[in-house]
């Protein structure tokens, strides 16, 4: 009997590396700055938060999940908020976590409404909060010097801490959590004290009790940097509507050099004080602000998102001049009003944050689990993707100075790769088609191919139909690895997202690549079932009112028409909304019309018309047509 010749050592160790390539890289959760590109990095992803400040302790526990749904639901992917000492430690030793004190379920509410969180946890926090968060038990120390080094102060607060962080040390970002950064004390340069050994001794006792992967940032106004800032902290700013945006970030980056601009705390409003009028914000000036600092690639939290309740004895007061209480409502002027009802500016606010429909724009909402590493790319089955979309993204590791071509071996794109460069569409890729695509691109730029899964086998060839990437990608002669992978969840995402023209465009581009198109449309009478036509659209899927139409080809045919049940219409007065994303080509002025009749061997039909340009209004009203 002949015998097999063993693999020698260095083979087996080959063979081991080989495996340990192909497989899947372990899931690492991160969240750090970008020191080269001026950016913060989330799970190795380019991203920029776009929050809210909600406090816990001004809203009832029953009523956090709906004021954190409709935060998620405004475009926002961030949730920032205090942790009043003195709500929780009412004596010295004495603790309260409990009811709507319960900062844990808290910050799981959070966690189901897919929103990171930006702690603040102070000791100091302000937030016109009764001492400003510090516990009035203090000053039965007369001699007691708050916020400074002064140790009866310091052992006050290394008491509070060692209680506090460790209950949310496995909410950290890295921990598998949502808090993906933490504040040190509050606005410090703005205090007479500017004792520098009291914010190293909390930045020590931070880093001691939760280790050394968690952004810790400082926020101070511009005059307050001198004081606020310390080595090793991120330097944040803050700053309303009326100030002067680009002097204010120029300095920050007089203290961070590098990294990216944040303004954490963006005035939507402010507070009121007894017997003065009640203060508001144009929403022009806070919307235009927004959308300044959005431009610029600016992370933002507004200040506030939703202001809630000073229930009980618990609003603070201010001095300037004299005395002056807060009242008992903190509704601020805030896009959600106190009693929770969304207001003009959050739709105006809403409109800028989701500006433009490019999907790229909201992978925190499509894929909200984050990416998932690999060394080479999956297929959907592999990350139990069934049907649908999903996104793969990598990195540049070189200049491509030339046009190179980017092409996927052994007929491995199942079914259509929509291609992007830095967000710009360069094409697409299909199976058992040749395809040519030759890409350029700086180093470091991102490289997304959208996937599209067109159905798997029925008849015929009897095998596995794999979908997705079979084949790493080549780019000229070079194999791409280091792939992250959003596996999409587009049909959750419309049914979902309840305004209409949150995903409306307002710059289209030709060729667009994948975006979303919305409007609203209402029926003319009670009429029977109609067919939806989409005159110039190339290709892609339509929702009504979240039922997931189908499929169009526009452009390939033969099929021009959906068929659209009468069930899913809303009765006549009501709207009903359609959603469509659109892969590769928007028509220069797009519009829907829905036919009494489907277009497959006919072309006679009744035509509603409804426009879908930058200017549509979610009230559009539909126009009759009849023709050929």
């Amino acid at each position: 009997m002949a015998l097999r010749k063993p693999l020698c050592l260095p083979s087996l160790l080959l063979l081991l590396l080989l495996l340990l390539l192909l497989l899947p890289q372990a899931d690492t959760r991160s969240f750090v700055v970008d020191w080269n590109q001026d950016r913060f990095l989330l799970d190795g992803v380019p991203f920029r938060y776009v929050s809210g400040s909600l406090h816990y302790f001004r809203v009832p526990r029953v009523l956090w999940a709906d004021r954190l749904f409709k935060m998620r639901m405004s475009g926002l992917n961030a949730v920032q908020f205090y942790v009043p000492w003195n709500y929780h430690e009412p004596e010295p030793g004495v603790y309260n976590f409990n009811g709507s004190r319960d900062l844990i379920a808290f910050l799981n509410e959070a966690s189901i409404a897919n929103l990171l969180v930006i702690l603040r946890p102070g000791p100091y926090i302000c937030a016109e909060w009764e001492m400003g968060g510090l516990p009035a038990w203090l000053l039965r120390k007369p001699n007691v010097r708050l916020r400074t080094s002064d140790p009866d102060f310091l052992a006050a607060v290394d008491s509070w801490f060692k209680v506090l962080l460790p209950k949310i040390y496995p909410w950290l970002y890295h921990n598998g959590g949502n808090i993906i950064s933490i504040q040190v004390e509050n606005e410090y340069g703005s205090y007479r004290a500017c004792d520098i050994s009291y914010m190293r001794h909390l930045a020590g006792l931070f880093r001691a009790l939760l280790g050394e992967e968690i952004l810790l940032f400082t926020t101070d106004g511009p005059e307050g940097l001198k004081c606020g800032s310390l080595e090793g902290l991120y330097t944040t700013v803050d700053f309303g509507p009326a100030d002067n945006m680009t002097k204010i970030f120029a300095l920050q980056r007089e203290y961070e050099p590098h990294g990216p601009l944040v303004n954490s705390e963006y005035y939507t409003g402010w507070l009121d004080y007894w017997g003065q009028n009640h203060s508001t914000r144009s929403i022009t000036d806070v919307t235009r602000g927004l959308e300044n600092m959005l431009k610029l690639g600016a992370s933002v939290n507004m200040y506030m998102f939703h202001g809630g309740t000073n229930f009980g004895y618990w609003n603070g007061a201010d001095e300037k001049g004299h005395f002056l209480p807060i009242t008992t409502s903190y509704d601020y002027d805030a896009p959600i009003s106190e009693a929770g009802d969304v207001t003009p500016k959050l739709f105006a606010l809403r409109n800028v944050i989701s500006q433009d429909g490019y999907m790229l724009d909201f992978l925190h909402l499509l894929c909200p689990q984050g990416p998932i590493h690999s060394i080479l790319p999956m297929t959907f089955e592999a990350v139990r993707q069934d049907r649908g979309f999903m996104l793969y993204r990598t990195y540049l590791m070189y200049p491509v100075f030339e046009p190179t071509q980017f092409w996927v071996p052994n007929n491995g794109v199942h079914d259509r790769a929509y291609v992007m460069v830095d967000g710009v569409f360069q094409g697409v890729l299909e199976r058992n088609m040749k395809h040519k695509l030759f890409l350029t691109g700086k180093m470091g730029a991102t490289v997304d191919v959208l996937l599209e899964n067109m159905g798997r086998l029925s008849f015929g060839s009897n095998y596995s139909d794999f979908k997705g990437l079979l084949e790493p990608p080549i780019l000229g002669q070079t194999i791409l690895t280091h792939w992250l992978m959003f596996p999409l969840e587009v049909d959750k995402l419309v049914k979902w997202w309840f305004p209409p023209q949150l995903l409306k465009n307002s710059r289209p581009q030709i060729p667009s690549g994948p975006i979303f198109y919305s409007t609203t449309f209402s029926i003319l009478d009670s009429g029977g079932d109609t067919f939806l036509f989409l005159p110039g659209w190339t290709k892609g899927q339509v929702w009504i009112n979240g039922f997931n139409l189908g499929r169009y080809w526009t452009k390939r045919g033969p099929q021009q028409t959906l068929y659209v049940p009468r069930p899913l219409l809303f009765p006549t007065g009501s709207l009903n909304k359609i959603t469509l994303l659109e892969l590769e080509n928007v028509p220069p002025q797009p519009e829907i019309q829905f036919l009494d009749s489907p277009i497959l061997n006919s072309t006679l039909h009744k035509t509603y018309i409804y426009s879908l340009s930058a200017d549509t209004q979610s009230d559009s009203e539909p126009m009759e047509l009849s023709g050929h």
